[in-house]
């Protein structure tokens, strides 16, 4: 049996590699990606893509060494024309706001590639229970499958 398989957007890779913050609610989703990579990951098969590497990559030198540490060797999915026209399409039918392209993208690389899920931690745009069905509905009539779209911390069995 294949293991899932599971698109890191870069919000879980900067919450992964950046400093404790003094803020409990960031802190507290810090500990829980870094538990989550370190004891569950292994149960799915990963994946990032072009965009995660660009956003990783952008931003303080040094922090996005780190950033990109963390996911080398983590395969790289490309952003393909149905994969633009879907996040184009997302955003056109009010899935994902207009201010949010980039967000669309993740989406849309992650549903035209057939993961099983999307990890994230951007709740305003991506992993918000109001957005989901919305999402849902506009990937269907692309012709493809939305991932279960998840924080880190409801891929755990704790």
């Amino acid at each position: 049996m294949s293991r899932p398989r599971i698109y890191i957007e870069t919000t879980v890779v900067s919450y992964l590699t950046a400093r404790p913050s003094r803020d409990l609610i960031v802190a507290a989703h810090q500990q829980v990606t870094s538990m989550w990579w370190s004891r569950f990951r292994d149960e799915f098969d990963c994946y990032v893509s072009e965009l995660v590497i660009q956003e990783a990559s952008a931003g303080d030198t040094e922090a996005a060494a780190h950033r990109l540490e963390a996911i080398r060797g983590i395969p790289s999915l490309g952003l393909s024309e149905d994969a633009l026209r879907l996040a184009e399409d997302l955003v056109a039918q009010g899935a994902i706001p207009r201010g949010a392209a980039e967000d669309a993208l993740h989406v849309a690389v992650a549903a035209m590639n057939g993961m099983d899920y999307l990890v994230t931690w951007n709740c305003r745009h991506i992993a918000n229970a109001r957005m989901r069905i919305e999402i849902a509905e506009v990937c269907l009539a692309a012709g493809c499958e939305a991932p279960v779209i998840c924080t880190p911390e409801e891929l755990t069995e704790e």
